[in-house]
């Protein structure tokens, strides 16, 4: 996981919100539908799918600053790096509820859970990946809009992807 990353095509984003259910069902402590539902709290999920227009819709999921902020602002330590180019966790037991980390994530990826007191943020699925899978929002997507995978390779097939682009455009303009 070190150096990993998730990144989104937004074009490919229908703004179903499955990335959301799967993320709240994968940090659920019960694993029968019935149950998650018919409970008193229910499961949070960590990435949120925020409509921009009427047809684009962007998943925000923390991005786990090298140099967080929400790290920095936390006075309980709750919110901590893994390592360098890790996940930032959170660890409920030691959130004291003060809520500064929500305030200064330059993304709005920090909610209240469900208690109403304490944060809930994406942790790139840390369970998940100690089985060797994906995080859920990921293996969820219909449409396959959000990956997953090391900072160096989606960079890689970014810039093969923008080279396509760029090529194409080229090749319409000479022709037309």
């Amino acid at each position: 996981m070190k150096g990993s990353a998730i990144w989104v095509e937004i074009e490919k984003c229908l703004g179903c919100k499955t990335c959301e259910v799967e993320c709240a069902l994968a940090h659920c402590e019960v694993s029968d539908i019935v149950e998650v539902v018919t409970r008193a709290l229910r499961p949070t999920h960590r990435v949120s799918v925020t409509p921009v227009s009427y047809e684009i819709a962007v998943p925000i999921q923390c991005r786990h600053c090298e140099d967080a902020p929400c790290i920095a602002v936390c006075p309980s330590g709750a919110l901590t790096k893994l390592g360098p180019e890790q996940a930032v966790v959170h660890d409920a037991d030691r959130c004291i509820g003060c809520k500064s980390c929500i305030i200064v994530c330059p993304f709005g990826a920090v909610a209240i859970g469900p208690d109403g007191r304490t944060i809930v943020k994406c942790d790139l699925c840390a369970a998940r990946a100690a089985e060797g899978q994906m995080p859920a929002c990921v293996s969820g997507c219909p449409t396959k809009a959000l990956h997953f995978g090391e900072i160096d390779d989606l960079a890689r097939e970014a810039r093969k992807k923008a080279a396509r682009n760029l090529l194409e455009a080229m090749l319409a303009e000479s022709e037309g």
